[in-house]
């Protein structure tokens, strides 16, 4: 299975997708990634995210370790170019929005934004002739003396207690484990997993939460209710890397529970998981998103799920069959229809993890 989809994908990532967003992903007037790219390939004006920067960043750099021959350096550090010249705010994060032109629409600095940029500097370190510790470094540093909060972890931006920008914060500290030499990334990232074991996965319902207060115990009202069954399966996948790495046994078994909760969360009619639940896993938000497709296929593969891997490659292979290879639909309906909209660059990133996993690559560092 993994060799029959792993080629059909590959096929599709190297003759096509990457390809494209190469050439007209690429601003190659005004610097950075383009955010969408219509039917037709060509570029969507939209405002440009912080994350897409860094993720389309990410992307190149791994496409070239994966092996593709394109012209991955040449895009490799556009993102994080364009992050240092227009989104770097006095404190040295990372604004959240930007114009087409450069100029800053939200100042807010999202930790999760952060995150994705010590991703791609991991990345962009693999190369012998990029050296991104110290950059990474410095801006773990930042993010930690303005966002540690005092009952461990991170406060995201206004105040909030989430999950999900530790779950990028524990990516990166993985990836940086691999590459780096500073024992601040195995630091970090056992912080994070013993948070997440501790406070983020509900002992009772046994999913894993999204949204906190400050004493890291679910939030109060609707806010607490919000499952995503990609996050279960997100986190399945970093925890069983860890696992693997320190011969964590509780990691192992954690990632094994969140599995079997993201399976709960799986249409059957549709075979896709769905985008939101609450924490029973019945079904908030019926319609499927591209990305918690890419995430079931990882941590299917990483658990060694066969038949589920088979299925979930199935399913997600619906997402990329359009007019022109390359591009990707983004949003499934209830009734199993796509909704007709661009192409959202941020969706690559999820797309090149799960082809590597295919191809049998553990970790995109």
């Amino acid at each position: 299975m993994r060799q029959d989809w792993g080629q059909v994908y590959w096929r599709w990532l190297t003759e096509a997708a990457l390809p494209l967003w190469a050439s007209q992903g690429v601003d190659r007037v005004r610097g950075g990634f383009h955010e969408l790219l219509g039917a037709d390939g060509e570029p969507v004006a939209a405002p440009r995210r912080a994350r897409v920067q860094a993720r389309q960043s990410f992307v190149f750099a791994y496409a070239g370790r994966l092996g593709w021959d394109g012209p991955w350096r040449d895009c490799a550090s556009v993102g994080l170019d364009y992050l240092e010249r227009h989104y770097r705010r006095a404190d040295g994060l990372y604004a959240t929005l930007c114009g087409p032109d450069g100029g800053v629409l939200d100042d807010t600095a999202v930790t999760y934004d952060q995150a994705f940029a010590l991703l791609a500097a991991a990345a962009l370190n693999r190369d012998a002739a990029m050296r991104w510790e110290d950059y990474a470094l410095g801006l773990l540093a930042r993010i930690a003396a303005l966002r540690r909060h005092r009952g461990g972890g991170f406060v995201e931006s206004e105040g909030r207690f989430l999950s999900n920008p530790h779950m990028h914060l524990l990516e990166a500290a993985l990836a940086w484990m691999e590459t780096g030499r500073d024992p601040a990334w195995e630091t970090l990232a056992a912080d994070i997993v013993t948070l997440a074991l501790a406070r983020f996965i509900d002992p009772q319902k046994r999913v894993l939460r999204e949204v906190f207060d400050a004493a890291w115990s679910p939030a109060p009202g609707e806010a607490g209710l919000v499952t995503e069954p990609g996050h279960q399966f997100e986190w399945c996948w970093l925890l069983e890397r860890w696992s693997r790495l320190k011969g964590d046994a509780p990691a192992r078994e954690a990632a094994r529970t969140l599995f079997a909760a993201g399976m709960r969360s799986v249409d059957a009619a549709r075979n896709v998981a769905v985008d939101e639940t609450d924490p029973d896993m019945t079904p908030r938000r019926a319609t499927a998103r591209l990305w918690p497709q890419t995430e079931r296929l990882k941590a299917a593969l990483i658990l060694g799920e066969d038949d589920e891997a088979r299925a979930a490659a199935q399913s997600l292979w619906r997402y990329l069959e359009t007019p022109m290879p390359g591009l990707w639909r983004d949003k499934m309906r209830e009734d199993g229809s796509f909704i007709d909209e661009p192409s959202p660059a941020s969706s690559l990133y999820h797309i090149i993890c799960a082809v590597a996993a295919l191809r049998g690559h553990g970790a995109p560092a």
